[in-house]
């Protein structure tokens, strides 16, 4: 939850990039975010806090 915290922080209010979706996945408990003005920002944040190289 902290890291999802850091990163929607970063994301609204010091890039001004909106966040159009966050879930977590209930088998791995990653956590995926979507950003950005046209969907092109993608975070995925695994259970231990740490960001996954590549989304999906």
């Amino acid at each position: 939850m902290e890291s999802l915290y850091r990163v929607s922080y970063q994301l609204t209010y010091t890039m001004l990039q909106p966040i159009h979706l966050i879930c977590v996945d209930n088998r791995t408990r990653n956590i995926y975010i979507l950003a950005g003005y046209d969907e092109e920002i993608e975070f995925k944040i695994i259970p231990n806090g740490e960001f996954a190289d590549k989304p999906g």
